[in-house]
């Protein structure tokens, strides 16, 4: 072998090894923000846009989190594609993963910066590292914010509510099919009031649970809205908080919130919502509590649920990423260190709300209606 092709080797490598540490990203630079998306598909969880009170900087800043290792909340390495972002700086959006193979990130709506020109929809291919913008049939469809995206087992990504033209309150249900990309529109009839920065939940390949006192659900399949009544200790009115599903599909579970903006107290961040009895409780924490936070995101990564960024907290004492430890139903809890050890969402045999009788009162909704 010369020591010439050696050489040439060697130097590639070097080169790949640069490349590697130029996009990584020092987690101590990075701004505070909120109403950024987070998008997990395969190992990685994406962070794109969002607002600072710091810096406009992170409007358009697009990075992710390698979760397929183990890492520690206080030191996590961040990876940058910013550099390869075609989409504008803007915050509010909705986003989930979808497409043929379920590996495209599909971005809606968002309410961008300084009045900038901002396509409805952006997609980006995680197997290319490519950003595009799909040309999409159907129905003619307006681009709003501060809505939440959920996505089902058949491509289709559902979209309530949210503000439209900076003011308008909306409630009405957008539906993208990921796979055909083609809008559609679901039914009115009995739906929430007109609201925005809500929580919502997918439960089952039928249904999507939108968080109340009385509980909204959205039959995906027969386009209906009904209504269960919920018991327990239940949550204060709410808004800006996240959601997610328990392991075994039985429970919601919701962190956070601003009400009456004031921040909630870190005792009364936390609650979950048992699906079979339809019953809020405060689950135990066998550890430190940290601060409440808003207008973040979270996502199930394996046992984890996984808080980012958000306003509300102190950096000094709190990390930007949280992890709850939520593998036990008894006690929960908080913890610094991420182990990799299952990836998978929870596969749901039974729906927990198929059973219960459906009522149509008129319900108190958790989030907030302009």
């Amino acid at each position: 072998m010369s020591k010439n092709y050696l050489t040439h080797i060697v130097l590639w490598l070097l080169i790949q090894l640069l490349v590697e540490v130029e996009c990584q990203i020092d987690s101590f630079k990075l701004a505070q923000r909120s109403g950024h998306t987070s998008t997990f598909i395969d190992s990685n969880l994406y962070i794109l846009g969002g607002r600072s009170e710091e810096t406009e900087r992170v409007g358009s800043e697009f990075f992710y989190l390698d979760v397929s290792v183990s890492f520690d909340t206080q030191n996590i390495l961040w990876r940058d594609l910013t550099s390869i972002n075609i989409v504008p700086k803007h915050n509010a959006a909705a986003s989930v993963s979808g497409g043929a193979n379920n590996k495209t990130l599909f971005l809606y709506g968002g309410f961008p910066y300084n009045n900038t020109a901002m396509d409805l929809v952006y997609t980006f291919d995680t197997q290319s590292n490519s950003w595009s913008i799909p040309k999409i049939t159907g129905d003619n469809i307006v681009m709003k914010n501060n809505l939440k995206g959920i996505i089902n087992v058949y491509g289709k990504m559902f979209l309530f509510g949210g503000i439209f033209n900076g003011t308008t309150t909306q409630n009405d249900m957008l539906i993208l099919d990921t796979k055909n990309l083609k809008w559609g529109l679901g039914s009115t009839i009995n739906a929430p009031s007109p609201r925005a920065v809500y929580g919502a939940t997918y439960v089952s390949d039928q249904h999507i649970l939108y968080l109340v006192l009385m509980i909204y659900y959205y039959d995906m399949v027969e386009d209906l809205w009904l209504t269960r009544v919920t018991s327990g200790t239940i949550p204060s009115d709410r808004d800006s908080f996240s959601s997610v599903l328990g392991l075994d599909g039985q429970q919601v579970i919701i962190f956070g919130g601003i009400s009456n903006l004031n921040n909630i107290k870190p005792q009364h961040a936390l609650y979950v919502l048992d699906l079979v009895n339809l019953e809020w409780y405060i689950p135990k924490i066998s550890s430190s509590i940290p601060g409440s936070r808003y207008w973040h995101r979270a996502n199930l990564i394996g046992k984890y649920m996984v808080i980012s960024f958000g306003f509300g907290y102190d950096r000094n004492v709190d990390n930007d990423i949280l992890l709850l430890d939520i593998s036990n139903d008894k006690e929960y809890m908080w913890t610094n260190i991420f182990n990799p050890n299952i990836l998978k969402y929870p596969i749901l045999p039974n729906d927990p709300l198929k059973d219960l009788p459906k009522i149509n009162p008129l319900p108190v909704i958790i989030g907030i209606s302009i």
